[in-house]
């Protein structure tokens, strides 16, 4: 039987989730698209976190270019109506936040995907490219969308223009990755965060993720009008289940 593309592993109320096809640098074929969307799909509410990793010497080294020169296309179906950057590769149907263990080579595709999670930590070593101008092709999964946002306009330009690669430590320098650590501790650090934020509420966990995300492509008095009626809604509902509770406990001590 031929083993999966894509590896899921739980630990308690954490997901892990690796690219399996270390011989092809975990390159995005159909396959490996279908059955990444699967994944994050097929994560229950009992999952609080995800932490997406490559196994072998790289993350993900973008589209499979021998599938696509043999006229098959590593896009799903539904790409053609709502792009992978709107579906994050199949993580938006995950509603937690996912952790980018960047654990190698996150090129192109593959770094359109570690910009899809929510936090990305980055294992010495690794290396960030955008080669779209090089290959002749429109960036189709955030790229042109997010990369300034993350390290600034002239930085993204740079990067996608010129083609070449970063390091790890300019990718941190830049932004494009919360921080470095060194290969053997990159699983515990992206582990040890995961426990903290799964210690946390997870409903508001989940609401906060994406409140914040929300808020990123909102004007700032905009955003600020936005946290306020997100606020005020759910905190009503928290005093209200807060009161509901205190009921419930008056009444049982005084039974």
């Amino acid at each position: 039987m031929e083993e999966p593309v894509v590896l899921v592993e739980h630990r308690g109320p954490i997901a892990i989730v690796t690219l399996n096809r270390p011989d092809a640098l975990n390159a995005m074929s159909r396959a490996l698209s279908a059955q990444l969307a699967a994944a994050f799909a097929g994560l229950s509410d009992a999952t609080r976190v995800a932490i997406l990793t490559g196994k072998g010497r790289a993350f993900c080294a973008g589209m499979d270019l021998k599938e696509l020169s043999s006229g098959e296309s590593g896009l799903q179906a539904p790409d053609d109506d709502q792009g992978a950057g709107h579906r994050r590769f199949g993580m938006a149907a995950f509603g937690g936040p996912v952790i980018g263990a960047i654990n190698g080579f996150a090129i192109t595709g593959g770094l359109e995907l570690a910009m899809c999670c929510d936090i990305r930590i980055a294992a010495r070593g690794a290396k960030f490219a955008d080669t779209h101008a090089r290959v002749g092709v429109i960036p189709g999964g955030r790229m042109s969308a997010l990369l300034s946002r993350l390290v600034g306009i002239g930085r993204a330009k740079e990067m996608s223009l010129g083609g070449n690669a970063i390091d790890a430590e300019t990718a941190e320098r830049w932004g494009l990755v919360n921080r470095v650590v060194e290969p053997a501790e990159l699983m515990q650090a992206a582990l040890k965060l995961a426990d903290d934020i799964a210690a946390n509420d997870p409903s508001v966990i989940r609401r906060y993720n994406a409140l914040i995300d929300e808020n990123f492509g909102l004007t700032y008095a905009d955003a600020i009008d936005n946290e306020h009626r997100r606020s005020r809604d759910a905190n009503q509902s928290f005093r209200k289940e807060s009161l509901d509770r205190e009921a419930i406990a008056t009444k049982a001590r005084n039974a």
